[in-house]
């Protein structure tokens, strides 16, 4: 049986409950991270927790507990459930209140809970085959910059990508790709590398500003820019990335081919860094 982590207590998964008064469950009302585990050690942990720290201070939400402690609870998780390769997922909310109402009463305590979830993802068919893309129109909120709970709209992208027959959606708008449902957008053209900046607009991966150091280290160029689906179609090669994914390349989008319809050198050789990157930081815990 998994074992999790609730408000300071370790317990089995099927035993964490949360309060149906909690505002994560009504309102939306809390934030979230994932982190990946590469040979059971957490990958890039502190741009994780910095991105935490930022989102609880965007939605005014203290956590209950240092950052450090965060970190240890994660590997302490790590270390019960025997996780060699798969996820941390933290979620905070703002707490369960005694009625439901809009304003929060003064002082309520935090919800604070994680736990991990074995996936493979080193050697998984997809490196292999690489994936296909459906683009849906971006209809979230304006501060996406927020790692909000509040994923309907993604989870909608996710559902019509399947429906589409692809794997991941990428979001549009005003012409321009925002970022994947679930992961930040990347193709490869005569320029070099290019991603969207980050902003209000969009999510600032850790995976993908970890891999674009890594690309621009190793001499490739990175061009932060918003670009169009037209652009994606014509580019050379296209990719994801995200902590469950790591780098993941995009052979199709929206049934057309990328490239020659093949996972490009590029991507390949951008998720070889980030794996690499990945176990010498391991090495060093």
């Amino acid at each position: 049986m998994s074992v999790a982590y609730l408000n300071g207590r370790y317990l089995p998964l099927d035993q964490a409950h949360v309060s149906v008064l909690d505002r994560g469950f009504l309102f939306a009302d809390g934030i979230y991270e994932v982190a990946a585990v590469i040979d059971g050690h957490l990958v890039d942990s502190a741009s994780h927790l910095a991105r935490l720290e930022r989102s609880a201070r965007e939605i005014g939400i203290t956590l209950p507990i240092p950052l450090a402690e965060v970190e240890a609870v994660q590997q302490e998780l790590i270390a019960r459930n025997g996780l060699g390769e798969g996820l941390v997922y933290l979620q905070l909310t703002r707490g369960a209140d005694a009625t439901r109402e809009f304003l929060p009463s003064p002082g309520i305590a935090p919800t604070l809970v994680m736990f991990v979830q074995a996936k493979p993802f080193l050697d998984v068919p997809a490196v292999r085959t690489g994936i296909a893309v459906a683009t849906v129109p971006d209809i979230r909120w304006k501060r996406r910059d927020i790692k909000s709970v509040m994923l309907l709209a993604q989870a909608m992208a996710k559902q019509a990508a399947r429906e589409a027959g692809a794997q991941e959606a990428w979001m549009v708008e005003d012409g321009f790709v925002t970022e994947g449902a679930s992961s930040t957008a990347f193709i490869v053209t005569g320029e070099g590398i290019v991603t969207r900046p980050y902003s209000q607009a969009v999510l600032a991966g850790c995976t993908g500003a970890a891999l674009t150091a890594l690309a621009e280290e190793s001499g490739l160029t990175v061009i932060r820019r918003p670009f169009t689906v037209d652009e994606a179609l014509a580019a050379s090669e296209a990719f994801i990335t995200s902590a469950s994914t790591l780098c993941q390349s995009v052979v199709r989008i929206d049934g057309r081919p990328i490239g020659n319809g093949t996972p490009g050198p590029v991507a390949m050789r951008m998720r070889a860094l980030y794996i690499d990157f990945a176990r010498k930081s391991a090495a060093r815990d």
